[in-house]
């Protein structure tokens, strides 16, 4: 197809991490890269703002420099439970750094959009894209619908259409791209929810990323059960605290939980010289869900490719998806380069197929073991166990932050290492 002005070789929807990420290394590439995105630069998103190692070995790839103002750096997690406080270092690998980050998002999803943009990405903000152009004849892709709105979201000029060879959606959770193509979200894979809000605290400069986890729900005998997931205080390093809890839809109790409630009383334990009171609270709480374990799969199909949310590459075990999402992109972007150097239809597909292979070889396995991991601790019998049985016993808390974390080395690891490896294999792939 001959990209006329206006249109590219690659267009990408949504100019979040995993957008960013493939828009940034498919313009490294040598190709044209246009991505669209309803929001308008800086913006918000629901989130814990904590990066693990894994996510910034994604970030050192790209060459962000995260050692000017606004990032903060921590040594690892501090968990809270069952009457204990334990403090987990990053673990010291080859394959990832030893240590963590915290940026909000509102400068995050900026710095990698403007990050793509100096790599030669094109962006269009506030433009909303409502469908993908399917061609009659061969029911192939060959761009998207979109209509420029404001900062309300409401449409504010004509509808248009814009060209390209192949589309990488990376438009969030509710996917209309994925959606309009019959690729819907999976009833029989785990959702979360997180909610969060900001509280101006001393604590905002933390070096260590807490963890808390006993949440608790009245039951129906009149006392109370823990609910799987977890709280989290991550200082971002501006004078406030992103306090907030993610919990999945495995325990039975998830449909009657007021999760905004919960937050709230949560917080209500908390010492008072922590600053997490009404008094301090910046903004509103906000929540959003979060898909899991390849919970929208094919991850490509009819010239579309799914990455981040949009295909569920939240991490079962933690809830994370930011690394994921960038790791997803990366691999996008070569496969995307690889497949438009080819000189047939035909190859080029046979290219393309390879992406979702590759990633379920990738983390497949992995994620079913998350699957599982949440279903078990969706008793709350079992999650009480594992809290006070398990914190007490510091070197299977190591072995639980690799294998929550998803931070093993492949060659020459220790035995934590090989057994998380040799149980990553075994598992059916997601």
């Amino acid at each position: 197809m001959n990209v006329q002005a206006g249109d590219a070789d690659v267009i990408v929807v949504g100019a979040g991490p995993a957008g960013s990420t493939a828009a940034y290394y498919l313009a490294r590439s040598g190709l044209d890269v246009l991505m669209l995105d309803k929001a308008s630069f800086p913006r918000d998103k629901v989130c814990g703002d904590g990066l693990t190692p894994r996510a910034v070995r994604q970030l050192v790839r790209m060459g962000v420099d995260t050692s000017g103002p606004g990032w903060i750096r921590n040594k690892g997690l501090r968990i809270i439970g069952g009457g204990m406080r334990l403090h987990l270092p990053w673990p010291e690998l080859t394959s990832y750094p030893n240590y963590g980050l915290v940026r909000t998002r509102l400068d995050f999803d900026h710095l990698l959009a403007r990050h793509a943009e100096a790599a030669g990405a094109r962006l269009l903000e506030s433009t909303n894209v409502t469908a993908p152009l399917i061609d009659e004849r061969s029911g192939t892709v060959v761009g998207v619908r979109a209509k420029p709105v404001d900062s309300r979201g409401r449409a504010s000029g004509a509808p248009q259409s814009y060209r390209a060879r192949l589309v990488v959606a990376a438009d969030g959770t509710s996917s209309r791209l994925a959606t309009a193509l019959g690729i819907h979200r999976r009833d029989d894979r785990p959702l979360g929810v997180a909610v969060r809000t900001y509280y101006k605290s001393p604590r905002h400069d933390d070096e260590w990323m807490e963890s808390w986890l006993q949440l608790s729900v009245p039951n129906e005998r009149g006392g109370s059960d823990l609910l799987p997931g977890y709280g989290w205080i991550f200082g971002t390093g501006n004078g406030t605290s992103n306090v907030g809890l993610g919990i999945p839809n495995t325990s039975r109790a998830f449909g009657r939980v007021d999760y905004r409630d919960l937050l709230r009383r949560w917080v209500a334990q908390t010492p008072r010289e922590w600053g997490f009171t009404e008094e301090n609270q910046v903004g509103g709480i906000r929540s959003a869900a979060l898909p899991m374990g390849f919970n929208r799969q094919p991850h490509y199909s009819h010239g579309v490719l799914l990455v981040g949310d949009s295909g569920g590459m939240v991490n079962p075990f933690n809830g994370e998806g930011i690394d994921y999402a960038m790791e997803a992109a990366s691999l996008a972007a070569t496969m995307i380069a690889d497949a438009l150097a080819r000189d047939t239809p035909a190859i080029r597909e046979r290219v393309l197929q390879q992406y979702a292979a590759e990633l379920k070889r990738e983390h497949g396995g992995y994620f079913t073991l998350g699957r599982t991991f949440l279903r078990l601790i969706g008793d709350p019998r079992i999650m009480k166990i594992a809290t006070n049985h398990g914190l007490p016993r510091p070197w299977l808390m190591q072995f639980t932050l690799k294998l929550l974390a998803n931070l093993t080395d492949h060659r020459d690891g220790d035995v934590h290492d090989r057994v998380i490896n040799t149980l990553t294999r075994v598992a059916p792939a997601a």
